[in-house]
């Protein structure tokens, strides 16, 4: 199948369990009826583009109670999405790129995103949904052209855009699970030339969400196995500051998807499946440290 189709979310998979004379069935086919594809953006910003026609997908199967439903954080499906509008109208702001919702009063994800959910609460879910759309898509096409190299700065954290898009792409697929899964309804996973990129930036913030957790790793390696379509290897110094990789002194092989969703906040350190060899104590607190810069 061809992967720009793919990302398109040609099927939202139903759960096998959805009992027999449920409507949704009839709500997903009129779902796909509506579905639009991803917004045309630079390659490196595809992954985050086809998320978002993903939960777009998702979203055309709303009703009216999926939409009250409460999600994650306390928050409703409204205001999670309301939520994702902010945080993309931050990293546009940054860039130049079209600021859509209400005037930029807070700079921060927190204000901004009670500044959002407050404007989205006094408008119908629909056009909570459009205006989050319209908000991707305005960032798409401003990445159109624009160097991946350059600098973005988002709620405090400094780094190129095409790191701070692949953040947006893994926010946008998380809260996209989060909204499936409340809706019982089951996703395909992106495409694996979406996921390797994302693995790559989760990858590549280990050394720093050992930091963030008191943790130094300096002068220590890790070789990461990550399997499954988009996975790959990866020899990680655990030190920020160190210049190169190492000896490995731990070894840990994982699922790519579950790695990923581990870095996005879903799923126990504790008991998360992966294979550990080396020095233990340092790929658990690998682990243990993985989802220290995730948040709402």
């Amino acid at each position: 199948m061809d992967p720009v189709e793919r990302l398109y979310l040609d099927a939202l998979m139903e759960d096998p369990a959805v009992p027999a004379g449920s409507l949704r069935p009839q709500l997903l086919a009129g779902a796909r009826a509506r579905r639009r594809p991803a917004a045309p953006t630079a390659e490196w910003a595809r992954p985050y583009a086809g998320r978002v026609a993903a939960l777009d997908a998702l979203l055309a199967s709303a009703v009216d109670d999926d939409w009250s439903r409460v999600i994650v954080e306390g928050w409703t499906l409204q205001e999670l999405v309301a939520h994702l509008a902010a945080k993309d109208g931050l990293l546009a702001a940054s860039v130049g790129a079209p600021v859509l919702g209400p005037p930029m009063a807070a700079r921060d994800a927190a204000g901004r995103t009670a500044d959002v959910q407050a404007y989205e609460r006094a408008r119908s879910p629909e056009q909570t949904r459009r205006d989050w759309r319209a908000q991707a898509d305005a960032l798409c096409r401003h990445l159109d052209g624009l160097d991946p190299a350059t600098p973005a700065t988002v709620d405090g954290m400094e780094s190129v855009v095409r790191d701070h898009i692949l953040a947006r792409c893994l926010e946008t697929w998380v809260h996209t699970g989060d909204a499936a899964r409340v809706a019982e309804i089951r996703l395909p996973d992106p495409v694996p030339e979406h996921i390797r990129p994302t693995a790559d930036l989760c990858a590549r913030l280990l050394p720093w969400t050992m930091l963030f957790s008191g943790l130094d790793g300096s002068g220590r390696t890790l070789r990461l196995t990550l399997t499954g379509a988009g996975g790959g290897e990866w020899l990680l110094p655990l030190g920020v500051a160190d210049t190169g990789p190492g000896t490995p002194d731990a070894h840990v092989t994982a699922d790519v998807v579950a790695f990923c969703f581990l870095l996005g906040g879903r799923g126990e350190p504790d008991g998360f499946p992966a294979e550990l060899s080396g020095d233990l104590a340092l790929a658990r607190d690998v682990l243990t440290s993985a989802p220290a810069l995730s948040g709402p």
